[in-house]
C-alpha cells in the first residue's frame, strides 16, 4: 500500500485515477481548490490546494506529510487551459498558466524530491501533455507550459539517475473528460480571428468527444505505481495520437510538421 499525493483529484483524469488507486488498496491525499468536489470514500483524504498560491502548496504538502508519515508517490495532475489567439494573449494570462502548470508543480516536485531522497526512494509522475510536442492551435500558453514541465522533468531525470527516486513524464493525448468545460475561452478577439477560432474549437471538441475515457490514463498510472522500473516517458491515448503521430513527427522538418498540424485542424 502506497501513500500518494495527487493534485486535481476532483474531476477527469485525476478523479478516475484516484478511484482506481484507492480501489487497489492505496491511500490517496487528493487535492482540489474546492473540497466539496472530492468524493467521500475509504482511503481518500481530501486536501485543499491552490496551485496559484505558493503558500497553499507548502501548507498542503506539510499537512499531507504529517498525516501520512511518508510520501511514496506524487502525481502532478492538476491543470487548466486557455483558448484564444496567441498574438493577443495578455501577459497575465500566460503567467497564470505557467504558475498552475509549471511553477506550482515544480514547487511540489522539489518538496517531494527532498522528502523522497531522505526516505531513500519514491515515484513522481508529472502529467504533462502530448501538446508539449504536437501543439493545439489557440492554446499557446498551455502548449508552452506543458512543454516547459516536460523539459524540466527530463532535466531532473538526467541529473538524478541514481537517487532512488523514479520520475515519469506522462503525456496524455486527447482524453474525453470535462477539461474542455473548464478551459477559459476568449470571447472578445479581433474580428479576423473569429471564424477560425470558432471552427478550431469545434474540431477540438469533436476530437475530445471521440477520445478515450480517463480510465485509460488511470490504468497506466496504476501500472506505474506498481512498477519498480517505469519508463521515463509514456504517451497515453488513441493509437494515432499517442503512437503513430509522435513517431512520424519526430523525423519531419518543421515546415512539414506545421503543414500536417494545419491539415489536422483544418487551418
Amino acid at each position: 500500500m502506497k501513500k500518494i499525493l495527487l493534485t486535481g483529484a476532483s474531476a477527469g483524469i485525476g478523479l478516475a485515477t484516484t478511484k482506481l488507486l484507492v480501489s487497489h488498496g492505496h491511500e490517496v491525499w487528493g487535492t482540489s481548490r474546492n473540497l466539496e468536489r472530492i468524493p467521500t470514500t475509504t482511503r481518500l483524504h481530501p486536501l485543499q490546494l491552490d496551485l496559484s498560491d505558493p503558500l497553499s502548496i507548502e501548507n498542503a504538502f506539510t499537512v499531507m506529510l504529517n498525516e501520512a508519515g511518508r510520501l511514496d508517490v506524487l502525481i502532478n495532475n492538476a491543470g487548466a487551459g486557455h483558448f484564444g489567439p496567441a498574438e493577443l494573449l495578455p501577459a497575465e494570462t500566460i503567467a497564470r498558466q505557467f504558475q498552475v502548470l509549471v511553477f506550482g508543480q515544480i514547487q511540489l516536485m522539489q518538496l517531494a524530491l527532498r522528502q523522497m531522497q531522505t526516505q531513500g526512494g519514491g515515484l513522481i509522475i508529472n502529467v504533462t501533455s502530448l501538446a508539449s510536442r504536437l501543439p493545439v492551435p489557440f492554446m499557446a500558453a498551455y502548449n508552452a507550459a506543458k512543454a516547459a514541465l516536460a523539459s524540466f522533468t527530463m532535466s531532473i531525470q538526467l541529473e538524478l539517475p541514481r537517487s532512488g527516486v523514479r520520475i515519469v513524464d506522462l503525456q496524455p493525448a486527447d482524453i474525453r473528460s470535462d477539461f474542455n468545460q473548464s478551459v477559459i475561452k476568449d470571447t472578445k478577439t479581433e474580428s479576423r480571428y473569429n471564424a477560425v477560432v470558432a471552427k478550431t474549437w469545434g474540431i477540438v471538441e469533436r476530437n475530445m468527444n471521440k477520445a478515450p475515457h480517463p480510465d485509460l490514463v488511470a490504468r497506466h498510472v496504476l501500472e506505474l505505481v506498481d512498477n519498480v522500473d517505469p519508463a521515463p516517458r509514456i504517451t497515453v491515448g488513441d493509437a494515432f495520437q499517442s503512437k503513430i503521430a509522435p513517431v512520424i513527427f519526430r523525423f519531419l522538418p518543421q515546415r512539414v510538421r506545421l503543414w500536417g498540424l494545419r491539415r489536422y485542424y483544418d487551418l
